[in-house]
């Protein structure tokens, strides 16, 4: 989760920063694990109400060790056609 504070901080610094509402904090990615996001872009959706920063990924992006925080699957459940 970015809130304003965490992007105008990933803008200057270059570095993706995020805001932990667990801990009520300001956080930089890889502080504490070394793995930082280096900031290529930021996108902006056409609603302007969700990014998503293209990085340069030192290490796995989750704390899983996984690359991606998102490497789980849903099933979908196929309708009956009527």
């Amino acid at each position: 989760y970015a809130n304003r504070e965490a992007l105008e901080r990933t803008m200057n610094t270059g570095f993706a920063h995020y805001f932990s509402r667990r801990r009520g904090r300001l956080w930089r990615k890889g502080e504490d694990s070394g793995h930082v996001q280096r900031v290529k872009k930021v996108r902006v959706d056409c609603d302007g109400d969700s990014l998503v920063y293209v990085v340069e990924q030192t290490g796995p992006a989750c704390h899983t060790g996984e690359e991606s925080c998102f490497y789980r699957g849903v099933k979908v459940r196929k309708q009956k056609k009527p």
